[in-house]
C-alpha cells in the first residue's frame, strides 16, 4: 500500500516546533534578583556583564545558533508562504497550493472586497480577511437575484429598522457651578 506522504510545510512546522522547544527562555540579566526589572529579554551593555560574557553558570544570551530550520522561516502557521497583495493583478503571482495572499494596509475597503472576491475565485487563502458590511451587502445582493423582490425590498426594511433603533439618546446636559462654587 501506498502511505501518503506528508507536506513539506508540515515537515517544516513539525522541525519548527521541536527547535523552540530546545530553546531556553531568555531573561534579562538579573531579573531574577530585582523586582523592578521585568523577565523581558534586553541585551545587556554593561563591561562586567556577565551573561554579555557568556559566563559559564550564568543563563544563555539569544544567538545565531538558536536560529529555526531554514525550510521553516517566513512560514505561516498554516503552513503557506505568505505573499503581499496590493492590487487585484497581484493574485496572479500566487500559487493556491504553497501561497497564500495577506492583503495590505494600505488597501482600501472597495479594493479589499474585489481583491477578497477574486482571492475565492482563484481558491487563494487570505490570512488576513476582513469581511465588511460592503461586501457582506454584495453577497446578498448577488444571492438574492434568484430570490423573489418581494424578498430582497423586505431585507432592506429590515436593516433600515435597525439602524434607526441603533441612533443614540441626547445626552442630559450638566449644570454649570454657580460663580464663587468651585467644580467637582
Amino acid at each position: 500500500m501506498t502511505e501518503k506522504k506528508p507536506s513539506l510545510s508540515r515537515e517544516a512546522l513539525k522541525l519548527r516546533a521541536r527547535a523552540k522547544n530546545k530553546k531556553p527562555k531568555f531573561v534579562r540579566a538579573e531579573s531574577w534578583k530585582y523586582d523592578r526589572f521585568s523577565l523581558s529579554w534586553r541585551k545587556p551593555r554593561g563591561l562586567d556583564n556577565k551573561i554579555r560574557r557568556k559566563i559559564k553558570g550564568w543563563p544563555p544570551g539569544p544567538s545565531m545558533g538558536y536560529k529555526g530550520p531554514k525550510i521553516a522561516r517566513f512560514l505561516h502557521p498554516s503552513g503557506y508562504r505568505e505573499v503581499m497583495v496590493f492590487n487585484v493583478a497581484d493574485l496572479s503571482t500566487v500559487d493556491s497550493n504553497t501561497q497564500a495572499a495577506r492583503i495590505s494596509h494600505t488597501v482600501g475597503k472597495r479594493k479589499r472586497a474585489l481583491i477578497i472576491a477574486e482571492a475565492k475565485n482563484l481558491k487563494i487563502k487570505i490570512l488576513n480577511i476582513k469581511v465588511s458590511k460592503e461586501t457582506e451587502n454584495k453577497t446578498e445582493t448577488e444571492e438574492a437575484e434568484g430570490e423573489a423582490p418581494e424578498a430582497v425590498e423586505q431585507k432592506a426594511t429590515e436593516e433600515k429598522s435597525k439602524k434607526e433603533t441603533k441612533k443614540k439618546a441626547p445626552k442630559k446636559a450638566k449644570p454649570k457651578p454657580k460663580k464663587g462654587e468651585k467644580k467637582q
